[in-house]
């Protein structure tokens, strides 16, 4: 039985890959959702009557989460097909006064959840599977008043990178997903609604169509799969331009 493990599973970017995995994966069995808000997940369980979706309340935050997610993966021992490391968050900010804890919540989430779950999933991948780690185009370029976000981003993308070129010999890809910013929970909870122009003025990315299309990239075999071709300027701007001069564009 082929498995989808999808983390920061309940709403936004992370609910829309359950509607297109079964397009482009149609080998898959069983979907382990995984989030930390029990009453999400179930009511995303509900919204796919016809799929066979197995809720996982674990807090991503929280180091006794990976043991518990250990033992659970080796009681199952799943065939994973896919993985999407898909939890994530943001906060905008001005570093040298903002509250720690949410400094140290986007570190444990974005760079020590997406490392360590694909560290215990990766012992139950065989060839033909993928990896999708969900970065975004703050990898690019420093973002000033989002440093420790756009700084977990860089470490998505280099990580994805890294592993992806370890994992050629077993034929696992692994691909890094560089979107724009989408109309999702994340605008808010980043505390970036209202508070930023460049949010307002930057063109919103489609979160179904990112979905969809990073999922196409990943069975392909690509490496980095960035939405709209303003983004994939910019993506190609940053690796020429001194980022100390991008900065002042990139600025949030």
């Amino acid at each position: 039985m082929s498995v989808a493990i999808i983390t920061g599973a309940s709403v936004g970017l992370g609910a829309e890959f359950i509607k297109f995995i079964p397009k482009v994966y149609p080998e898959i069995d069983e979907y382990w959702v995984i989030a930390r808000r029990t009453e999400k997940l179930e009511a995303l369980k509900e919204q796919y009557p016809d799929k066979n979706v197995v809720p996982l309340p674990y807090d991503l935050s929280k180091e006794e989460t990976y043991e518990e997610f250990h033992d659970y993966l080796k009681e199952k021992k799943p065939d994973v097909k896919l993985l999407i490391n898909n939890a994530g968050v943001g906060d905008l900010c001005d570093f040298a006064t903002a509250d720690y804890h949410k400094q140290m919540l986007q570190c444990n989430l974005n760079v020590r959840g997406l490392t360590v779950v694909t560290n215990l999933v990766l012992k139950y991948m065989k060839e033909n599977s993928a990896v999708v780690n969900v970065a975004s185009i703050a990898s690019f370029v420093p973002n000033a008043n989002m440093a420790v976000y756009c700084s977990t981003k860089a470490y998505v993308l280099s990580f994805s990178r890294a592993v992806r070129f370890e994992l050629k010999k077993r034929k696992i890809n692994v691909l890094a997903v560089c979107p724009g910013p989408m109309s999702t929970e994340f605008i808010d909870v980043a505390n970036i609604t209202g508070r930023s122009k460049t949010f307002e003025t930057l063109p919103y990315c489609n979160p179904s169509d990112v979905a969809y299309k990073s999922l196409k990239a990943a069975k392909k075999g690509k490496g980095v799969y960035t939405n709209k071709v303003f983004y994939k300027f910019y993506r190609v701007l940053a690796r020429i331009v001194p980022h100390r001069w991008l900065m002042y564009l990139s600025k949030t």
